[in-house]
């Protein structure tokens, strides 16, 4: 690690009340290096992290169908609407970056404090990157609990987005490497019903619901319309 690294490294440490170590592969950490922020946990391989200039994300800009695509139709991007987007689940922070990278306003709600600090890092590596810094200039990251936040009379917008995490799976299907580092680090869903009317009596003109296909409805709560993808449902409850 270079003195830059290091420097941050104990600047991030002070800030979380940490203490600098080595890496230790018994033990879920934080990791700073030259390439940015991670976290590594034992039952991973590798150290995970986020880059908007990368992988999925740069593959979902490039060829990811711009407004022709579900999320884009399901938050009402449009010929001449552009709407501002509160992601109230920011999670890995793929569909805020999408939204942003087709022009919309985005401000990222993430309760988990290291998905918070991931984010962060990313947005910060991503302002320094000629092809992408436009986007991150669009993207906000607030760190808390997402029902409070929207609490707050300076959030606004004209659509709130929310990702709860999906349902159970069968124990034979096997989830992702990356889906189980978030069940890992943020749990179980235990509130997004209430989240959801929270949102809809905060949104300007809609809140969107991504469920995988085939899904309950959060709450029981039926919406308006719904937009669907191969595995995936937008559902849309119109507040305006």
């Amino acid at each position: 690690m270079d003195d830059h690294s290091v420097s941050r490294a104990q600047a991030l440490a002070d800030r979380l009340g940490l203490v600098l170590s080595d890496l230790q592969p018994d033990k879920n950490q934080l990791w700073l290096s030259q390439d940015g922020l991670a976290f590594k946990a034992p039952a991973f391989n590798k150290p995970f992290s986020i880059d908007f200039n990368s992988g999925k994300y740069d593959h979902r800009r490039k060829f990811g169908g711009g407004r022709g695509q579900p999320i884009a139709r399901a938050v009402g991007l449009k010929q001449g609407q552009t709407p501002s987007i509160i992601d109230a689940t920011a999670g890995f922070a793929r569909d805020a970056f999408v939204l942003a990278s087709l022009g919309c306003q985005v401000t990222l709600l993430e309760q988990n404090l290291v998905l918070s600090l991931l984010i962060e890092d990313a947005l910060q590596r991503a302002a320094a990157e000629p092809a992408i810094a436009e986007i991150a200039g669009r993207m906000q990251l607030y760190q808390g609990n997402a029902i409070g936040l929207l609490a707050e009379p300076a959030l606004k917008a004209d659509v709130i987005y929310l990702d709860p995490m999906y349902p159970g799976r069968d124990k034979s299907a096997l989830v992702k490497k990356e889906m189980q580092l978030l069940h890992q680090l943020v749990g179980a869903d235990m509130d997004s019903a209430e989240l959801l009317s929270v949102a809809r009596s905060k949104a300007r003109k809609r809140v969107v619901v991504k469920r995988p296909k085939g899904a309950e409805f959060v709450g029981d709560q039926q919406p308006a319309a719904s937009v669907q993808s191969k595995n995936t449902r937008f559902d849309i409850y119109p507040t305006a």
